[in-house]
Formats: structure tokens, sequence, C-alpha cells
């Protein structure tokens, strides 16, 4: 198992089957737990497609309904799916021809492994299923055809005759005897009979002595010597130096890379000595693989080496000679193994987006790695980070597999992986205590400060609202004094404050994300209220009265700097706003006195003489130093005098004036007030009366009522008789139409007269003046109106 520092781990499975090595990785947070079974089929080969393997279900004890709700499949990482699933029976069948020697070649036994994965919740279950072989192949010859070339061996029986002879002798030896023998004629003769075979590797050439005694007296004899020289047949066989040869080749070795030399000796000679070497495997394929020199017995690489399809090859080579005799021996070449092959990822299950607070043992993903090579070569390890999403909310995570070879061949595969958020981190104010200022007198409403807290969720959770804690400040709520915008965080000040009654306000603000349950933090706002010149000085000394005068006394005799008083002032206002300077702003005499800038003393300037008055009127003006400034004066009334009975007197003509003064200013005041609300008064009766009247002759005129005739002022009836005082002139007009009236007016003076025809239907008469009514002679009511106006005007 190889784990590193991930977000989630990787749980690591080793796996060795059918000369295969490959690994299983399962995504897993921070802990490995998995649900998992295991259990083993044994099948024959060659078993039709859809026969039935196993019960999956019933062995697992697993219900039909979880198999489709957990979407149960089989993960191979082979090209090739020998079994299916079928989830609506829970059962195991075959998918594709199982072939034992295909599969497996002479490896024993034979096996395939698979895995049954299942989710929500994720569950991993390795099947093993064993192929067992049955006679499906019939036995074959390794030639079709096999040719024995068997030389010829005669018997030798030579024979030597010597006529006259009468007897014969041969030396002794182990293979020839001498046999004598008579012809018909009666000579005699001997015969060499071979006995035993020669052996031209043992004794190529043979020496004896042949003697002949005849029948004389003295009998004599004769010698001879016979060489004999053996030719050789092809009496052996050629014969290998090592009845197993053994040698190593690395896998993807180029051509005519040399593999190892076998070598077989003849012990015949000449041409029967000479052997030829061949592989007698002929169907065995490794004729595409490896050839050997007929002549040298030198192997060589042919074709392609691969370690993951072969890993050892056994031949079987011949040795044969002339004659056709031959010798056998086997050679076997190991394959080493390179790291030629890279690691292949292929992922089996894989979930995004996982929440962050998934629980440990939660399953991310699983993926499948294989690696073709053997030992060094197929091991892999994987490098991995560590998960946050309030630091990266995606990943894209890069699975790299590499394994130990020489050189390391690697391969690697990157997932996607989003994180969804949940609400586990409450809103932070980036300062614990905030500081705002607001300057006294301001309007109700304003913004003070601007709160922002940080949520690191995301969507709703990251949703802050800003909430006023209830506090009491004074006895009264906070509410009172600030509000806080629950969207934007604004402070605002719902009324006016003044600093020379509250100073500083404390509250605490809480901000509260929108998750569930909400999380929140709270902080404290310190609103510091700033001064503002608002508050003119304030004079203690000398106290101001109504009704008295004080006078503060300078003696006749009071030399340069004396103190005549002090003026006291004080500013409720903080800071540079309260800091007073004092000015002499009148004098009776500017020459006497002076007032000291920063305490207020008021000290004589030069010395006093019988000149100067005993009254003194000094207007001294206290100003701070706010922007804009603001003062205070006081009136300072000394008495340049000896004694006081003349202080008296001088003081309380001065009291009587200033009464009078006091008393006309009120009057003035009094009498402005009356005649500007009776000024008013006449306006506003004049216009109603002129308004009214208007509307009174425009009732009159659109009214079709009869007229009133009105008489002018000079109208007067003479005897009865109805004549004018003056002469009027009268136009009558007629209309032929009934319904239609028609009228001129006659003038005499000033006067018009209105006259329509009273027998036309619907006509009537109407005289009106040519004067208005508004045009009349005022009335006396307006006459007087109008002459109380002028008057107040005046």
């Amino acid at each position: 198992m190889a784990c590193g520092i991930l977000p989630f781990s990787l749980c690591v499975k080793w796996r060795t089957g059918c000369g295969q090595n490959w690994l299983l990785l399962v995504f897993f947070l921070y802990l490995n737990q998995m649900v998992g079974g295991h259990i083993r089929y044994t099948i024959p080969e060659e078993m039709k497609k859809g026969s039935l393997i196993g019960n999956v279900a019933q062995d697992l004890g697993l219900d039909l309904k979880r198999l489709r709700s957990g979407r149960a499949r089989i993960v191979t990482g082979e090209n090739i799916q020998y079994t299916e699933l079928k989830t609506d029976k829970g059962t195991l069948v075959v998918n594709e021809r199982i072939d034992r020697e295909q599969l497996c070649g002479d490896v024993t036994p034979c096996s395939f492994s698979f895995e049954v994965i299942l989710e929500n919740p994720m569950e991993l279950h390795q099947i093993t299923v064993e192929i067992t072989d049955i006679n499906d192949h019939s036995p074959t010859f390794k030639r079709d055809k096999i040719n024995f070339e068997i030389s010829e061996s005669a018997n030798v029986d030579p024979d030597v005759g010597v006529n006259g002879l009468r007897e014969y002798f041969l030396s002794d030896n182990d293979n020839f005897v001498l046999k004598q023998n008579s012809n018909a004629d009666g000579n005699k003769y001997a015969e060499m009979v071979l006995q035993k075979p020669l052996d031209r590797e043992t004794n190529p050439k043979l020496s004896l002595k042949l003697i002949a005694v005849d029948g004389g007296s003295p009998q004599r004899s004769g010698t001879v010597n016979i060489d004999i020289v053996v030719l050789d047949a092809n009496d052996n066989a050629p014969v290998f130096n090592q009845s197993v040869y053994k040698a190593t080749v690395m896998e993807n070795s180029p051509k005519d890379t040399y593999v190892t030399t076998v070598n077989a000796s003849d012990a015949d000679y000449g041409s029967n000595s000479i052997v030829t070497y061949y592989f007698s495997d002929l169907n065995s394929g490794f004729s595409n693989m490896f050839t050997v020199d007929g002549k040298t017995g030198v192997i060589l690489v042919t074709g392609s080496i691969d370690f993951e399809k072969e890993k050892k090859y056994e031949i079987r080579i011949e040795a044969k000679d002339q004659g056709g005799l031959i010798d056998s021996s086997k050679v076997i070449i190991e394959v080493s193994d390179i790291n030629d092959n890279v690691p292949a990822v292929s992922v089996m299950s894989f979930t995004s987006p996982v929440s962050e607070d998934s629980p440990p043992g939660t399953t991310i993903g699983i993926i499948n790695v294989k690696d073709l090579d053997s030992g060094d070569n197929g091991q892999v390890n994987f490098t991995d980070t560590v998960l946050d999403r309030e630091s990266v909310s995606e990943y894209n995570i890069t699975v790299v597999v590499t394994d130990a070879g020489m050189p390391p061949l690697s391969s690697k595969r990157t997932f996607h992986l989003k994180v969804s958020d949940v609400n586990d981190n409450a809103p932070v104010f980036p300062q614990g205590v905030y500081n705002a200022f607001i300057t006294e007198n301001n309007s109700p409403g304003v913004s003070v400060i601007t709160l922002r807290a940080r949520d690191p969720d995301e969507n709703q959770n990251a949703r802050i609202s800003y909430i006023l804690e209830d506090t009491n400040i004074g006895g009264s709520p906070v509410s009172g004094f600030v509000s806080v915008n629950a969207e934007s965080g604004v402070v605002h000040a719902v009324r006016s404050f003044d600093y020379e009654q509250l100073k500083e306000l404390i509250f605490v603000v809480k901000a509260q994300d929108g998750g569930s349950p909400p999380l929140s933090s709270n902080v404290t706002v310190k609103m510091i209220i700033q001064d503002q010149n608002d508050n003119p000085p304030q004079v203690l000394y000398p106290v101001q009265t109504g009704g008295s005068v004080v006078a503060e006394m300078v003696p006749r005799a009071a030399d340069v700097g004396y103190l005549v008083t002090k003026v006291v002032a004080v500013d409720v206002d903080s800071g540079q706003n309260a800091w007073l300077s004092y000015k002499l702003q009148k004098a009776t005499d500017r020459a006497l006195f002076e007032v000291g800038l920063q305490n207020g003393e008021i000290r004589t300037i030069r010395q006093v003489n019988d000149k100067d008055a005993v009254k003194q009127r000094l207007t001294v003006i206290v100003e701070d130093n706010g922007q804009p400034s603001r003062s205070a004066a006081v009136i300072v009334n000394v008495a340049v005098a000896d004694s006081f009975p003349e202080v008296l007197s001088e003081f309380t003509d001065f009291t009587h004036d200033k009464e009078y003064n006091d008393n006309l200013t009120f009057y003035l005041v009094l009498a402005l007030a009356v005649v500007s609300f009776l000024f008013i008064t006449c306006v506003v009766v004049i216009i109603s009366v002129k308004i009214y009247r208007w509307r009174q002759s425009r009732t009159l005129f659109h009214s079709n009522l009869p007229v009133i005739p009105y008489y002018p002022p000079r109208y007067s009836d003479t005897l009865g008789t109805g004549t004018l005082q003056h002469v009027y002139n009268y136009e009558v007009c007629r209309t032929t139409d009934s319904r239609k009236s028609d009228c001129k007016f006659g003038r005499a003076g000033s006067q018009n007269v209105l006259i329509m025809d009273p027998s036309s239907t619907g006509t009537m008469q109407r005289i009106q003046s040519e004067k208005s009514i508004l045009d009349e002679p005022d009335s006396p009511l307006e006459v007087s109106l109008l002459m109380l106006f002028i008057l107040l005007f005046v």
C-alpha cells in the first residue's frame, strides 16, 4: 500500500495473475474504510457464451435492488472482458471464449481476477475465476516425416590362397582368424575371416604377419606382413557436449543479437564427422524468434523478444552427421525484463463535486493502474496534495504513476475535482475594534463608518447580514443613537449628537452569514464624537445684572499697570475651541486701559490724572479659537475716584439713562408691530371688497331675469311726463325672425341705453350704464380705509 499527503489518500492493492502486475487505486478522504469481499469460481475452458459461472448476489449476500441502485459493474483493467454481470438476476456469465492454453500457456493453475464495484456506499468485491483444462487437443508429432539414413556395413570375410602350401599361420589379433581350405585340385589356401567388427575410431590400422609352411623337408616357411587400413564407416552419431544449454537475452534485443553456441562432436572420420545443427520444433514458432547457424551452432535473435509475452523459451536442437545419425539437446533461453511499458491508468469510478465536510472514509474515486513489467519495473509510486475548498474551490488533480525501473517510466491522469461548500467558516472582521469619528451637530442619517466582514465560504453561506446588538447607553437603547444597514454594513447616526453631552459611543455589531445553521462573529465599534465650536464663551465675572451697575474703582493715584479687575470667562467646548482671548473693543478712554490677551486682566497703561472722567465704560470681547470663532461681550464699568460718594452720584444718573434708553427701545418696537398689523389688515379688506363687488356684477349680467333699469344720477321726472333732463337718442332695430332680435346702442353724453324688442319671443330689454359697477365712485367705507392706509404708511 502506498499513501501520500493528499486531501484524499490512494489505497494501492498489488495483484499478480497470469504473468501480469496490476494495481487497484482507491481515492479516499484521509482514511481507507471500504466494504469488500472475495469469492472464487472454478469453470472449465471453452464454455459457451452466456453460460452460468455463479450467482454473485447470493454468494456476496446482496439483494438485486442493491445491485441496481449501486450501479454494480465489473472492472478488469484488461482489453478482453471474459465475464459479464447480469444485475437483473445477480448472476455472472461467460462473455467471451476462454481458452486456457491461450490465456495461461503452461502455467498452472490458470486463473484471472476482477472487481465488482457498487456505489452509494462504495463496495469493492474481488472475484477470481479458475480455468480448468479439458482434452481439446490431439497428440501431434514434432515432424510429419522422419528419414533414417543407415549406412551399409558388409561382413568382412577376406580369403588368401597359397598353392603348394601346406599350412598357414596368422599372428595373434582380436579381429581376424585364419581359415584353411583346399581347392578341387588339392591346392590349399587360407582365408582371413573377420570375427570381430573393426572399430576405426579405436584402431584405425592393423599390422598382421602371415607365415606359410610348406610340406617339404626340411620344412620351409615364408612370412609376409599384412597391413590392414580400416576404412571409416558412419557408425557414430554426433554427441552434444551439454544435455541442456542455458542462456539469457534482454527483451527488445535487436536482430542478430548473440544468444549462445551449441556444440556436438562426431567420432567418425571425414565426411561422416561433419555435423549440421537445426531446431527440431519447427511448428513451435521459435524459428521466427531465433536462428541457429547450421555449421557453427551459434544461436542469434531474429524476432521481437517481449518479456510480457514470453518470459522463457525452451528449444529442442538437433545435430546430424552426413550419414544421417543425429543427437538432440535442449536450449533454455530466459528473457530479462526491461522497463519498456508505461503504467496504464484507467478510471473505474470518480465522483465530483465532493462536499468539503465529507466524513473520513468517503470514497471519491477508484482508478486501476496496470504495469506489464515485472519486479521493480512494475512497482508504482504516487504523489498527492492536500485538499481545502477555502484555499482552492476546484482542483485539477494529476495522479502520476511511476515505476521503479531504470530508467523509470511514468504515466499520469488528471482529474477535475470540484469541492462543494459547507458553512464551516464564520464571517471574520479584519479588525477586532473599529474607531469611527463624527462631528457633533451632525445631520440625522449621516454615514459614520462602513463595516466589512469576509466569509471564505461561497454563495448563500457567504452572504453576510449586519445586525446591531441590543445594548443600553445611558438608559436608552443603542438603536436610538445609531443604525446598521443589514446588507452594506454602513453605520448611520440616527440623531444629532452633542459633544458636551456625549463624547463617545461604544456598541457591538454582529456579522451573520446565511448558512444553516448560521455562523456569526462580533466587532466592537467605538464612535468618537468630535467637538464643534458651537458654544460661545460665557463670562463669569464681572456679573451682568439687569437692574444694577457694578463698577470697579480706580484711585486717581493709581500707577501704571494698576490691576483694575479681571474678566473671567469659560467655553464649554474643548480643545482649541475653548482657547479664549480677550480684546478691548470700546472704551471711554482707550489710552487709559488695556486688557491682557490671554488672562483678561484690565490694567492701566498710564498714570491717572484729574482730567480723566469719573465714569469709564469698557467693552471687552471674549473670543474663542474655533473656526469660525465665537465671541461674547462684557461691559466693565470703572469709576475713577477716590471716594465712594463721588462714585455713587455719578453712576446713579448712568442707571437712569440706561433705563430710559431701554424703555424707549421697547416702545418703538411695539409701535412698529402695531402699524405693520394695521397696514396688512387694510390691504386685505380693500381687496376683499373689490372682489366681492366684481363677483356681484358678473352674476347679475349673466342672469336671465328682467333687468331693473339703472337711472343715471341726472335723471328726473318733470310733471310726470316721463321726459329726460337731457336729450337722448334711441335706435330701435327689429328682426324679421321672431326668434332673434338685434340691438344698437345710442349715445347721449356719457351713457348708453340698450333697448331690445319686447315683442320678439325670448327677448328682453336690458339697460346698462356704460360704466361698470366697478367704475362707479367709491363708497365712504372704501375712502375711509384708503385714507387710513395712506396715513399708516406715512
